[in-house]
């Protein structure tokens, strides 16, 4: 891309923002003028014959798309009033309600830009966020105030809080208001700020498993580029459908499938506040007949073997899809066996937004993260930056319009992931001939075993398809005389289960599916894995455990 005006502001520069001289469309039809707000997502489906159709489903009841217009247009101006400059990040600290839709919408309406934060997200770190972004605002749902401590505040800028629910009691100094005594003084017409295609729409941060987490900056044009590419040409939604993602909003993955795509052709989405137990789910799916479900591989593996399983009524569902992991064949093969339907996989990033390799309905090959998703480019290339031919493993690039630009305040590691307009993923994969992907792991997780070199994710993904197994996490760990051994962390489906016996089996399994010195020389037996706030394994949570290890029957080396 061409240089261009500057996003505002520009901590250690920008790498190629888009210019005015530079339209850019590309395979996918995309286009966007130089004057655009991101809020259009919402917006447009008043003038697009959609006002009247429901565009959020909760347990409060629906919401229009004109009242839910309405309600952002007065979270805007309720926003603009705290006499905060255009570009100024608010925090959303939000579940996923009715709320979240209106403040991201408002904020970006009316020319602020929303910082998406998880919602388990604890005090010391709010505390870095707050002061990473400079925030003087935040919007919290009554129910996660008691994070928001004077450890918190200490030292931020914050001055405002806006409590979506009466909120307990919040650290002294800060004005509180409660949303909807603020909201109802201003009217619903918000007129949308000037704002340019280069100009920062929202915030995302990163899981921080690497260091400090990071602030993934979106431009104003980035969620319309994924409807676009991934929403139009993979999911193909109608204004019928009803979307249900249980990957909440603050995640990327979760807000493409709960606002950027449903909003995008007029459709519905089915917002789920608290935990996403299996129960819960399934009640959700029950009552309210989601038409695209919308989960993880986590999340998957807890429904296909929770005890509502049995009983639940799928029948509205004609799409299922997954990202972020990779899907066991046990665990896709057992929700087939309930929903009667595969389940649709795909890869993408924070940086990209949303998801860049997908499999489809109709096309598809087990264990693979699928094929290139129109409107984006992706390459396999070798430690001296050479293509790789197919069948041959190398690193992921990518790049594609959606990209972020930088990372806040970061140059490092802005320059270390954003190389030009090209996202060095650090991802291992494996094209085949058709052009679909298989994961490898992380171009640093190769360890040696026994003189051998061993992926510790091709060990994880044979023991998830043993029958005993609910879930599984593999890893290298350091000995104490400095050798390297697999160790699996593993969640048996019977709790009750004789674990020596089991770790035996286990390491013989893999012996006998992969190579004998592939097996896991540890194997430690929790009763659950710990995830991360999008639903992930939590792996450096499992590192820093203390080992209480369930030693192995063969001591072969």
């Amino acid at each position: 891309m061409a240089q261009g005006n500057p996003i505002l502001p520009t901590p250690g520069g920008i790498q190629d923002p888009v210019s005015d001289d530079v339209p850019g469309e590309c395979e996918i039809g995309f286009s966007c003028p130089a004057r655009y707000n991101a809020s259009a997502i919402l917006f447009d489906n008043l003038e697009n014959g959609n006002a009247l159709r429901r565009a959020v489903i909760s347990e409060a009841g629906p919401l229009t798309y004109r009242e839910l217009c309405a309600y952002a247009g007065k979270a805007g101006q309720a926003l603009a009033s705290l006499g905060l400059e255009r570009g100024e990040r608010i925090l959303l600290f939000l579940d996923d309600t009715q709320a979240y839709p209106a403040f991201l919408f408002g904020a970006i309406r009316a020319g602020f830009v929303p910082v998406l934060v998880n919602t388990l997200t604890p005090p010391d770190l709010l505390n870095y966020y707050l002061q990473d972004a400079g925030a003087r605002a935040l919007v919290v749902d009554a129910s996660l105030a008691p994070q928001i401590t004077d450890t918190a505040v200490a030292g931020t800028k914050l001055r405002t809080i806006i409590s979506v629910g009466e909120a307990a009691a919040l650290p002294a100094g800060i004005t509180v208001h409660e949303a909807e005594n603020l909201l109802a003084g201003f009217p619903d017409n918000l007129l949308c700020a000037d704002t340019h295609r280069d100009d920062m729409a929202f915030w995302m941060y990163s899981s921080g498993s690497t260091g400090r987490p990071k602030g993934i900056v979106h431009l104003q044009p980035d969620m319309a580029y994924t409807a676009r590419s991934f929403g139009h040409h993979i999911l193909r939604l109608e204004p019928d459908d009803i979307c249900f993602s249980v990957p909440k909003i603050f995640f990327a993955y979760g807000l493409g499938n709960t606002l950027t795509f449903p909003f995008s052709v007029g459709a519905s989405s089915l917002v789920h506040a608290g935990r996403p137990d299996p129960a819960s789910v399934f009640e959700a799916i029950a009552r309210h007949r989601p038409s695209v479900f919308f989960g993880l591989p986590t999340l998957y593996t807890a429904l296909a073997k929770a005890p509502e399983a049995k009983e639940a009524d799928l029948s509205s569902l004609r799409l299922c899809l997954s990202a972020a992991e990779v899907l066991s064949n046990e665990v896709a093969a057992s929700w087939k066996s309930l929903s009667g339907l595969d389940i649709v996989e795909g890869l993408g990033s924070t940086e990209m937004l949303h998801i860049y390799l997908s499999n489809t309905a109709a096309e598809r090959r087990s264990g693979s993260a699928g094929r290139r998703v129109p409107g984006y480019e992706v390459r396999l290339l070798d430690k001296d930056g050479e293509e790789v031919a197919d069948d041959q493993e190398g690193i992921l690039w990518v790049r594609g319009q959606s990209s972020a630009p930088l990372y806040w305040n970061r140059p490092d590691k802005t320059a270390e992931t954003m190389r030009g307009d090209w996202i060095y993923t650090g991802d291992r994969f494996r094209r085949d001939r058709d052009g679909f992907h298989y994961f490898r792991g992380r171009a640093d997780d190769l360890i040696k075993v026994s003189g051998q070199w061993v992926y510790p994710l091709e060990v994880e993904l044979c023991i998830a398809d043993h029958p005993s197994v609910r879930e599984v996490a593999v890893m290298g760990v350091e000995l104490p005389d400095r050798r390297m051994v697999l160790r699996a962390y593993v969640v048996a489906l019977d709790g009750a289960a004789d674990k020596e016996r089991l770790a035996a089996e286990l390491q013989a399994y893999v012996k006998t599916t992969l190579l004998p010195y592939k097996y896991p020389r540890e194997i430690e037996f929790l009763d659950e894995l710990p995830k991360t706030g999008t639903g992930k394994i939590d792996r450096q949570a499992l590192l820093r455990r203390g080992s209480d290890i369930t030693p192995a029957q063969d001591a072969s080396p």
